[in-house]
């Protein structure tokens, strides 16, 4: 199993606190302070990162919650 760096734990610990930001403005600035990236580098690394098998033993409720939402995402443009 591919071992995490730093830099994806971190994305992970931030998502987890995803109830945090009410507000996409706010959690964009908070993502740009906190992590030092742009919030599109952020949410690329994000999804990559959902896939790999290091992410889902790190932080197992998180990587679930979010695969649940892109499928739902994926699912709505499939209908369109």
């Amino acid at each position: 199993m591919p071992e995490l760096t730093r830099e994806d734990t971190a994305l992970l610990d931030f998502e987890r606190e995803w109830t945090t930001y009410r507000y996409q403005g706010a959690k964009d600035a908070a993502i740009r302070a906190t992590l030092d990236l742009s919030p599109t580098a952020y949410y690329a690394r994000l999804d990559v990162l959902l896939d790999e098998p290091g992410a889902w033993a790190y932080a197992p409720a998180v990587v679930k919650r979010l695969r649940n939402l892109r499928e739902a995402r994926r699912l709505v443009r499939s209908r369109r």
